[in-house]
């Protein structure tokens, strides 16, 4: 979607910002607008040269008509990470699930996994595809969008960040990153190389990154149930884990850009990725309270990974006439996945009483194609209209031993599912004003997921009409300020897994072993529905000099059909005994809403004399309600009450030297669940810190500590049934993390 403010009744600028407009919806450079006379008849505009140069992410974010936020070079250079997931946590908004350093969920005001919508390059985020995958030096820039619009899914009711690839030729140049990481005691080397030239009318952009992790990870569970009636122990055990992760990779991305006749071009983008990694873990368990003898006293287990991605994006751009533009995609790949696992447990006396095995074997195939037609219409309206195609394919093998015995033999060794996605929407900006510009989109998608096993198989279907509004209104045309409203309709879809009625087992054990309330059995549900909400977003912008902005806004969701795993006791096809069991379910409805202010400003702005330090800060509150679920803490799976980050960078006078710090927190919460379940997290706050040093102009030297607080990573989760009340409490230890990167222009 062109996502360009202008005021086109001021004619200069009319004409800056539609040549802007376009240039940006295909990707080419582009200009900031330029000065304007207000006086200016609409009808007989001036003559204004327009330069190749892209709006800055500022501007870009200014003059965007829907709501969005761009993080170029400068942000994801800014401390030196190897990891994407290190890059968001630090943005407005955004909050990283799991411990700290290691990856998880991502997600925009605190909603849990499947709220937010990644997109690479546009395109939905491909099944088996992990931003951990990519490191910061192959994207070019990240868009981040509260409220969804037509040309992308509405999968997307917190939000939805688009990662944008290595991008056009911009200059002939060579790159290399070489990155020596430190963690407890284990080197984690990286190196990236990337290559930017021409031939003739061909532009290209080559990175290849290659890594090597590894990474211990120490543990306790803790878990207790109690006899609510007398008040009671029965269970009381200590499970202490202990394990070294090692993990190989390489990854290579590429933009080849063909400027063809008359203005049209051809881009091909690549991205191949491989992977191979191994973990060995021991395991002890002590039990003071409950069944006598205890399942084991420890254990020890190896883990094997493989994994290929391969895929690749063709993007074809015609000029027609009248201005008009055709842009036609097609996306194609395939992941392939392999992992292993053997785990053997042995009792006081050290003699073999469980050996357990499993091995899965996935094969998913993807490919997607679609079509966009825009062009401007009486010179205030952006029209444009579009359609999507995706089809998809899972192959899994998974062969379970425990015991030498498998367990879930009636479902066979293997599940396919076959997922269809269609999409049509057509959307309109129109700068009524010089001062008020909208934009109005209309979507329809419908989703079709079908799976089949031995002796089972499932349907499920889901559409959804969207329609999306946004508008944005200035003050004056000079006018620093400005107000955005966005009213639409998003839906988060079941995932696969979700619908999926093949059973995974909690555990490696036998089948009345380690199975509880806390520790359950999941099976899929294939008469999930989507959830679906109406969403309100109000925002007040200020732009400052140099770059800066202050912002406030507030937002509301409306969620219906909402979706929560409920555990219950089950009599099960494979166990003897009954089995507690995790299922998703439309529970009924929900509400979230919150606030979020954030601001970016150069502190010689505000103090004259001062420090040449530029501050990055934002605040985000979020409440939520389930209805159906009685308080306290009834709100949306895993979502915090807050979230914050503090940063600033100090460049020195007259030394070629910068330093810089970020704050993240998320303080402690609980969520209840259900009736009968509840959530616990303990308080997040990483500080990372950075000092550059631009040896020469083609070489700097970047040194950084991640994780500075390593503070330990507590979660819970407490179930009750009848008159058994059980909590199992997680405590995982943090390190810091060290790094150095040398950067090399040649």
């Amino acid at each position: 979607m062109p996502a360009s403010f202008t005021f086109t009744r001021i004619a200069p600028l009319l004409c800056a910002l539609s040549a802007a407009t376009l240039a940006h919806a295909d990707g080419e450079p582009q200009a900031p607008p330029a000065p304007t006379d207000a006086r200016t008849p609409p009808n007989n505009p001036a003559k204004v040269v327009v330069e190749g140069k892209r709006l800055s992410d500022t501007d870009e974010r200014r003059y965007s008509t829907a709501a969005k936020m761009v993080f170029g070079r400068e942000e994801l250079d800014r401390h030196g990470d190897t990891s994407l997931a290190d890059v968001l946590k630090r943005l407005p908004g955004i909050t990283i699930s799991g411990t700290p350093g290691r990856g998880g969920d991502i997600r925009m005001r605190g909603l849990g996994k499947g709220y937010t919508q990644i997109l690479l390059n546009g395109e939905p985020m491909p099944r088996g595809f992990s931003l951990d995958s990519l490191s910061p030096e192959q994207v070019e820039r990240i868009e981040i969008m509260r409220a969804p619009v037509a040309e992308h899914s509405t999968r997307a009711i917190a939000g939805t960040i688009n990662i944008v690839l290595r991008e056009d030729f911009v200059r002939k140049s060579s790159e290399m990153r070489v990155n020596l990481g430190w963690e407890a005691g284990h080197l984690q080397p990286g190196v990236s190389l990337q290559r930017t030239d021409s031939i003739g009318a061909l532009n290209y952009d080559l990175t290849a990154n290659t890594f090597r992790k590894n990474l211990p990870s120490e543990s306790v569970l803790h878990t207790t149930a109690v006899d609510v009636a007398s008040n009671t122990p029965t269970l009381v055990q200590t499970q202490h884990d202990d394990s070294r992760a090692t993990s190989d990779g390489i990854h290579l991305t590429g933009r080849f850009n063909w400027r063809l006749d008359g203005g049209d071009s051809l881009a091909l983008q690549p991205f191949l990725m491989q992977s191979s990694g191994s973990s060995d873990g021991t395991t002890t368990l002590d039990q003071s309270v409950g069944s006598a003898p205890a399942p084991y006293a420890y254990a020890h287990w190896h883990s094997d990974s493989d994994s290929q991605m391969a895929r690749a994006m063709v993007n074809l751009k015609w000029r027609l006439e009248d201005g008009a533009r055709l842009e036609m995609r097609a996306n194609g790949g395939q992941w392939t996945s392999k992992t292993s696992t053997t785990t053997n447990q042995y009792d006081i006396l050290d003699q073999l009483v469980h050996a357990n095995w499993d091995q899965t074997d996935i094969r998913d195939s993807t490919f997607s194609t679609s079509g966009k037609y825009s062009r401007t219409w009486q010179h205030d309206h952006r029209l444009a209209a579009g359609w999507e195609l995706e089809a998809g394919r899972r192959r899994e093998t998974t062969q379970t031993l425990q015991d030498g015995i498998n367990p879930l033999a009636a479902y066979g060794n293997v599940v396919s599912a076959n997922t269809s996605r269609y999409a049509v929407y057509a959307q309109d900006e129109w700068d009524i004003t010089p001062l008020w510009a909208v934009y109005g989109g209309l979507r329809g998608e419908t989703i079709r997921t079908t799976s089949n096993a031995a002796n089972m198989s499932a349907a499920n279907t889901s559409t959804v009409i969207s329609p999306l509004f946004h508008g944005v209104w200035r003050f004056t045309p000079e006018s620093k300020d400005q107000v955005r409203l966005a009213v639409t309709r998003s839906y988060r879809a079941p995932t696969l897994g979700n619908l999926i009625a093949v059973p995974t087992l909690s555990a490696n054990y036998p089948a009345a072993v380690s199975n509880t309330p806390t520790n359950a059995d999941s099976v899929g549900n294939p008469n999930l529905k989507p959830e679906l909400a109406w969403g309100l977003d109000l925002a007040y912008e200020h732009y400052l000099g140099s770059g800066g902005l202050m912002s406030a806004s507030v937002f509301r969701r409306n969620i219906d059909q909402l979706m929560r795993s409920v555990t219950s006791l089950q009599t099960v096809s494979w166990s003897p005994v009954p089995r507690w069991v995790s299922m998703p379910t439309n529970l009924g409805s929900a509400t979230s809403q919150g606030f979020e202010l954030e601001a970016k400003f150069r502190l010689e702005e505000w103090l004259e004399g001062a420090l040449p330090i530029d501050i990055r800060a934002n605040f985000s509150r979020f409440w939520s309600k389930v209805d159906g679920v009685p308080g306290p803490n009834n709100r949306l799976d895993q979502q915090p009450t807050y979230s914050g980050n503090l940063g600033a960078d100090y460049r020195m006078r007259g030394l070629p030297v910068t330093f810089g710090g970020s704050l993240n927190w998320t303080p402690a919460f609980a969520v209840r669940q259900t009736e009968a379940q509840a959530y616990f997290q303990g308080m997040k706050r990483v500080l990372d810190i950075y000092a550059l040093w631009k040896v020469t102009a083609a070489a700097q030297l970047r040194l950084s500590a991640a994780n500075c607080l390593h503070g330990d990573y507590q979660t819970a989760t407490q179930e009750q049934f009848g008159n058994t009340n059980q909590t199992a409490t997680t405590i995982r230890t943090t390190h810091p993390v060290f790094a150095a990167r040398l950067e090399l222009k040649f």
